[in-house]
This record gives structure tokens, sequence and C-alpha cells, in this order.
């Protein structure tokens, strides 16, 4: 492993962040490259908006893990902005090297930056090893998370 540099992702680096988001259980059945342009559309979402920001940890030249930090104002805690953190990744050549943990820091050193009082994140249930990941770098598990999910036909 070389030096490692945390970046904003480029469009260029799409193909290898959904490779990274389809290297697990949950992200086999989900995601695949065979038709990237909802992605790059997604990509295109976040890059305008100036509270989202998707990284990527490249080592030499090539994007090895990935995270995205969203910056959500709020009225809730005195009107206190939340970084939350999705999609933590890292590329399976990597994983045990301490690069999860570096860029989960960086999120929220970036958080702080920012003026979030706040960071927070969600786990899958079934992800036990990466809540004792999170719960290692002081998160607590405090809320029971609910989803919905939405149809495209609108049903």
């Amino acid at each position: 492993m070389g030096e490692i540099k945390i970046r904003r992702a480029r469009a260029a680096d799409v193909e290898s962040i959904v490779r990274m988001l389809a290297d697990d259980q949950l992200g086999a059945t989900r995601e695949s490259t065979a038709d990237l342009a909802p992605y790059l559309r997604a990509f295109e979402l976040i890059e305008a908006d100036p509270n989202q920001l998707l990284v990527v940890a490249e080592d030499a030249g090539e994007p090895v893990g990935t995270l995205q930090l969203t910056i959500i104002p709020g009225l809730g805690r005195g009107g206190a902005l939340r970084g939350q953190i999705e999609a933590v990744r890292v590329r399976a050549g990597h994983r045990g090297t301490g690069l999860g943990e570096r860029l989960v820091r960086w999120a929220i050193a970036e958080s702080r930056r920012r003026g979030c009082a706040l960071v927070q994140l969600t786990s899958d249930v079934s992800r036990t090893a990466a809540h004792r990941f999170y719960q290692r770098l002081g998160f607590t598990a405090s809320h029971t998370g609910f989803k919905l999910p939405l149809p495209a036909d609108g049903q």
C-alpha cells in the first residue's frame, strides 16, 4: 500500500465506487456496473449540492475506499448541523489496513470543520462487524431506524 490520499470523487471514479458498493452481501443484490447511467446522474446531483461530499481514498491513482458525507441543517438541538456518514466501503485488498478508520475520522473532522454538533450514521442490522468498528470509534447505538421503499410506479 502506497501513500493514501483522501480526495473529492470525480465522475471517472464512479465505476470504482459502484464496484466497492457491490462487493458485500447486501450490495451484491442491489448494485451493478452494467449500467452506470443512474449512478452518474446521482453523482451529478451530489456534486451540485454543497452539503454533499463524496470522497475516495486513493492509492497509486486508484480509488480503494469511499464514503459520502452529508451536512444536514435542522431545527433540533438548537438549530444544529449534523454530519451523516453513508456508504463507507474499502476495496477488499485494502481491508484490515486502517483505511476505513481513516475515512471515518476524516468525515468526523470535516463535520467538525463545517460546524456540526454531531456525526451520525446508519448500518444495516446484519453488519455486526461494522457495528463493532463504529463503536470502537466512539459511536453509540442510540436509535432504531425505519425504511419505506417507494416503488417507481408510485403504488
